[in-house]
């Protein structure tokens, strides 16, 4: 009985181990799918020495609107902010 027991434990966690890894790999390759997706992206923009905001862009894909904030920022004279990418916003 005790063998069987320790053989139904082991299955049992192969699969919630399993399940795991799953869910894990799906959430990640959506994020790399959002990435280098087209349409509008959310940036966490980091300003050293100033506040920090959120803020949205659109582009060819989330470097392509990072780029463009950047250079909006930089024109408006806050040339020490960075947009850090967060998502794309689905539309």
């Amino acid at each position: 009985m005790a063998p069987m027991r320790v053989i139904v434990a082991v299955v049992g966690a192969i699969i919630f181990v399993v399940a795991g890894v799953a869910v894990a790999a799906n959430v990640f390759s959506n994020q790399q799918v959002d990435f280098f997706a087209s349409g509008t992206h959310q940036f966490y923009v980091w300003c050293a020495g100033g506040k920090d905001y959120i803020a949205t862009e659109t582009g060819n894909n989330a470097e392509d609107a990072q780029i463009k904030l950047y250079n909006e920022n930089k024109t408006k004279g806050r040339s020490r902010c960075w947009p850090v990418w967060q998502a794309r916003i689905a539309g």
